[in-house]
C-alpha cells in the first residue's frame, strides 16, 4: 500500500510507516493542487499537516484512498462530506499539541496583560518607558473558556494555578463532566458578559463559523481581553477591528486568522493592543514528534484493519 506524505513530518512518524513490510511511503511537501489532484489515484492514504487542502475535486480523483490522516487536530482542511461520501476514513491526533497549544494559549494571555511585544520592541529602539507599558494582573480575575476539550480544559488548569476563576461554555458537555475540573460551566451570554479573559478553544464549523462577532463584543466588558489560538473564522476579524478601534475591548491576542497567512494590510496589525503570531499553537519540538507518531500510528492501524 502507498502512503502519501504532504506536509513536513517529523521523521519519527516517517520510520513508523516505513517500518510496515508492504508499505511503499512518499514524502513530496508543498505539492500544488492540480499536481495533488494527478497524483492521488495512486495512493492509499495520505497524511497531512496545516498546508494541504483536501477539496471534494482533489477526493473526485483520489480512486483507491481509504485514510486521510491529519497530524493536528482540525479536520477543517479536508472535506469531510465528500470523503464520507466516498468511503474514506479521516484520523487526526487530538492530543498530540494540546500542551504545546494550551501553553501558547497561557503565553498569549501573559504577553497580552503586561504588553511584553510592546514593551520589548520599545526598549530596542533605546527608550527605558515603563508607565506606558504598565500591564494588568491575572489573580483573581475571570477566565470565560469557550470550547472545553482537552486543550481547553488544559488551559483551565494552568489558569488555575494562577488564582483565576474559570467559567467554560461547551454546549457538547455536561455540567457534571465541567464540575469535575473546579470550573464553573455557564451559558455563552453570561461567559461573555463576566469574563476579564475570553479564550477560544472550539473546532471551526458551521456552528461556530462567526461565534464572535458584533453582538458578542457589545457583550463584553471594556476591560476584557479575547484570545483565539483555535482556528481563524471563529472569531469574525471585522467585528474584532471594529471593537479595538471603537474601545469596545482592551484588547486581543490572536494565532489563527480567516486568512492564512495574514496579509500585511490586515488592519488588525495596525493596532498595538494586538498581539499576533503565524500559527504557532503546535509549534513546538515536543508536538511536532508527538502529532507525527500519533497519526503514524493511527494510520497504519487503519490500513492494517487494526481496532
Amino acid at each position: 500500500m502507498r502512503i502519501l506524505i504532504s506536509d513536513k513530518l517529523a521523521d519519527e512518524g516517517i520510520n513508523i510507516l516505513k517500518a510496515v513490510k508492504n508499505f511503499e511511503v512518499d514524502c513530496s511537501f508543498g505539492l500544488p493542487p492540480e499536481e495533488l489532484k494527478s497524483i492521488i489515484k495512486d495512493y492509499h492514504a495520505l497524511i497531512i499537516r496545516s498546508g494541504t487542502k483536501v477539496t471534494a475535486d482533489i477526493l473526485d480523483a483520489a480512486d483507491q484512498l481509504k485514510v486521510i490522516g491529519r497530524a493536528g487536530v482540525g479536520l477543517d482542511n479536508v472535506d469531510l462530506k465528500a470523503a464520507a461520501k466516498k468511503g474514506i476514513v479521516t484520523i487526526n491526533t487530538p492530543s498530540g499539541n494540546t500542551t504545546s497549544t494550551a501553553e501558547h494559549t497561557m503565553s498569549m494571555i501573559l504577553a497580552l496583560s503586561r504588553n511584553i511585544p510592546q514593551a520589548c520592541a520599545s526598549l530596542k529602539t533605546g527608550k527605558w518607558d515603563r508607565l506606558k507599558f504598565r500591564g494588568v494582573e491575572l489573580h483573581e480575575k475571570t477566565l470565560g473558556v469557550i470550547g472545553f476539550g482537552r486543550i481547553g480544559s488544559t488551559v483551565a488548569k494552568f489558569a488555575k494555578a494562577f488564582g483565576m476563576d474559570v467559567l467554560a461554555y461547551d454546549p457538547l458537555l455536561s455540567i457534571e463532566a465541567v464540575g469535575l475540573r473546579d470550573v464553573t460551566m455557564t451559558g455563552l451570554k453570561e461567559l461573555l458578559t463576566q469574563s476579564d479573559y475570553i479564550t477560544i478553544h472550539a473546532p471551526k464549523s458551521e456552528e461556530t463559523k462567526n461565534l464572535i462577532s458584533d453582538e458578542e463584543f457589545s457583550l463584553m466588558k471594556k476591560t476584557a481581553r479575547v484570545i483565539n489560538c483555535a482556528r481563524g473564522g471563529i472569531i469574525n476579524e471585522r467585528a474584532l477591528t471594529k471593537a479595538l478601534e471603537e474601545g469596545k475591548i482592551a484588547g486581543c491576542a490572536l494565532d489563527v486568522f480567516e486568512q492564512e497567512p495574514l496579509s500585511k494590510d490586515s488592519p488588525l496589525l495596525k493596532h498595538d493592543n494586538c498581539i499576533v503570531t503565524p500559527h504557532l499553537g503546535a509549534a513546538t519540538s515536543e508536538a511536532k514528534v508527538s502529532v507525527a507518531i500519533e497519526i503514524a500510528e493511527n494510520v497504519r492501524n487503519a490500513l492494517l484493519g487494526r481496532g
